[in-house]
């Protein structure tokens, strides 16, 4: 099914996850769709490897807790999700050198405390890998250093990115 971009999210410079400036990064760019969730689009290098032409099932962590602890920006504009703890399913390899999408869903939104899951999109459509989570909420401010010059919080549009994303 196709949903409506509403938002793209701001990304880094140095993460390993969205940052730009990172060149081993994932650089995953981020979108809020209209139906409440959150996908992340990137695509996976050599350099993201475990066993050739597989991606590594600590980036794949990485991707998901990544999205899921992001979602709850939907809702809080200000909050990011600190990781309690996140559980994965390896369901299918994930193959390198093809885009994905990683979509990410709050399922309880507490007071401090907000859960979430997830899962990685095959460009099949295949679910490969699903997680669930718990995380805290904290200020973006408390989390990310905005002082230091190597560092940005910023929404880069590229001039090519999706109204609409199917998952």
């Amino acid at each position: 099914m196709k949903y409506k971009v509403v938002k793209k999210q701001e990304s880094s410079s140095k993460c390993i996850v969205c940052g730009l400036d990172n060149k081993l990064g994932l650089k995953a760019s981020f979108y809020e769709l209209e139906n409440g969730e959150l996908v992340a689009i990137f695509t996976p290098l050599e350099e993201h490897q475990s066993y050739p032409g597989r991606l590594h099932g600590g980036i794949i962590a990485s991707i998901l807790d990544e999205t899921i602890g992001r979602a709850i920006m939907i809702k809080h504009e200000n909050l990011w999700g600190v990781t309690i703890d996140l559980s994965l399913k390896y369901r299918k390899p994930i193959p390198l050198d093809e885009e994905l999408k990683v979509v990410g869903r709050i399922t309880k939104d507490g007071s401090r405390i907000f859960e979430g899951t997830g899962e990685i999109m095959l460009s099949t459509g295949e679910v490969a890998v699903t997680a669930t989570g718990r995380y805290f909420k904290m200020p973006v401010d408390k989390i990310v250093n905005v002082g230091n010059d190597h560092m940005f919080w910023e929404v880069v549009i590229n001039g090519n990115e999706p109204e609409e994303i199917e998952i």
